[in-house]
């Protein structure tokens, strides 16, 4: 569609730009409109009037009236549109009003406005029409109309007047509605640095006030908001806490496994139905949480697998116990661990934060200690196989991330101590492994198994709260 110029003279400008006819294949590709207000004598005093999208119920028929309105107001019509292609139109004109001229249905102006903008035009809208409904004026300003006139005995100044309170209104409605985004906006960033001071609170022990200071400061470094900073390091404290909580999934995984084992072995039978019972709730707890998380739709679909596994392993050790049962429960503990470590991985990936890595490191070697004892058991009792074959690989790779963990830059006095400690019970561990066909091996292999898990238990937490990895 273009504008055609039908005049000549400064008084024709309005009745000449709103006379509407198609488009030919030769005609300027700018936006017709500017291409003849260029080429128009009087140009610059257009750009002093009102820019004008007029809403009609045929953007091709402008009636009279209007035009004779426009010729003698301040006003200057830059195109039309209809309720259908308001939006598109007032996006590529940009004009300064809108103006509602006689509309076939007051309901569906005011629906093609709440669809458009939600109450919040970002032009003011001034209505002409017939006589309204009381309930009407109600959802007219609901939907962002600023301003409204009969179309009986509307002249030149009651058009200015018009448009002048559309604009009046309209611009303090927008003040207010700033106000009140920019006072939300204050009242979230207080919230998250809140909760980000707790977190350094408890992280460091520090009072309320070093906590600001530590994220004002590092606020300044990054360049960015307090209250940016602020969120990212409760995000970064999120991911911290699900990729613990996933990881600890592995672990269970395996401690389940292995606590089947001890029971069929008759290795401190009441310690393992305690540990048993525990540790069922605590995978119940696991799922609980990571499902109220805002997760994305990998680390989504990892979760569902993980919840599956769980139900069948779930199923598996409700089953009389026996070395056929025994190797099902081991075969569905396996599925459970590749589950829960392709979650952590996701978790990991979508946290975005490379300090994650040393609490998914870590918590990592809580099922290992659980993996090494509860393979040792089963080739004890069920005769060598696949399990014997795990023994190795499993040491090694624990191995190898403790030296990892002990070399990390990310440390404490308190976490060095405990992997001096986990070393010790390391070493105890492996003895039990090689003595695992004698009853004083078993008991050794339980009891170390369970020390560790207890000691990367407590240190994952210690990398989780640590400062490094919350303003990561």
């Amino acid at each position: 569609m273009g504008w055609r110029a039908a005049g000549a003279a400064a008084g024709d400008f309005t009745k000449a730009v709103l006379r509407y006819t198609a488009p030919s294949v030769t005609q300027d590709p700018c936006p017709p409109f500017v291409a003849y207000a260029a080429r128009a004598p009087f140009f610059h005093n257009a750009l002093a009037m009102i820019r004008l999208l007029l809403v009609l119920p045929d953007a091709d028929a402008v009636p009279d009236a209007l035009q004779r309105l426009l010729a003698t107001s301040d006003a200057a019509a830059i195109g039309a549109a209809t309720c259908d292609t308001l939006v598109q139109q007032a996006s590529m004109l940009v004009p300064q009003q809108l103006l509602a001229w006689q509309p076939a249905s007051i309901a569906g102006l005011r629906a093609a406005l709440q669809a458009a903008w939600a109450g919040a035009p970002p032009h003011p809208v001034s209505l002409v029409c017939g006589p309204l409904a009381a309930s009407q004026h109600e959802e007219l300003v609901h939907v962002g109309v600023n301003a409204w006139s009969l179309a009986v005995g509307l002249d030149a100044p009651a058009l200015r007047a018009l448009l002048a309170r559309a604009d009046a209104r309209w611009r303090r409605e927008a003040a207010l509605r700033d106000t009140l985004t920019r006072s939300l906006a204050h009242l979230d960033e207080r919230k998250w640095v809140d909760r980000a001071k707790g977190l350094l609170m408890s992280a460091r022990g520090i009072d309320e006030d070093a906590a600001f200071v530590l994220l004002r400061g590092a606020a300044m470094h990054a360049n960015l908001r307090v209250g940016e900073l602020s969120r990212s390091v409760v995000e970064a404290a999120q991911w911290a806490e699900a990729i613990n909580r996933a990881g600890q999934l592995r672990m269970l995984s395996q401690r389940l496994a292995r606590l089947a084992a001890q029971a069929l072995a008759g290795v401190d039978a009441r310690r393992s139905r305690s540990l048993r019972t525990e540790s069922v709730a605590r995978v119940q707890d696991n799922l609980a949480h990571l499902a109220a998380l805002p997760l994305d739709e990998l680390s989504k679909m990892a979760l569902e697998r993980v919840r599956a596994a769980w139900e069948a392993l779930d199923a598996a050790l409700g089953a009389r116990l026996s070395p056929a049962a025994l190797g099902a429960i081991d075969v569905d503990a396996e599925a459970l661990l590749t589950a829960a470590e392709a979650l952590t991985d996701a978790l990991e990936t979508s946290g975005g934060r490379r300090a994650l890595r040393i609490v998914n490191l870590c918590g990592r070697q809580r099922m290992r200690a659980q993996r090494l004892a509860k393979d040792a058991l089963l080739a004890s009792l069920l005769g060598g196989g696949e399990w014997s074959m795990r023994l190795a690989p499993t040491m090694d790779a624990f191995e190898a991330s403790l030296l990892e963990l002990e070399r990390a830059p990310l440390s404490s006095p308190e976490i060095r101590a405990a992997l001096a400690g986990a070393r010790d019970e390391w070493l105890r561990l492996v003895r039990g492994v090689r003595e695992a066909d004698r009853a004083e091996g078993r008991a050794d292999l339980v009891r170390a198994s369970e020390v560790l898990a207890d000691t990367f238990d407590r240190l994952t937490a210690s990398y989780e709260h640590s400062l490094q990895v919350i303003m990561s």
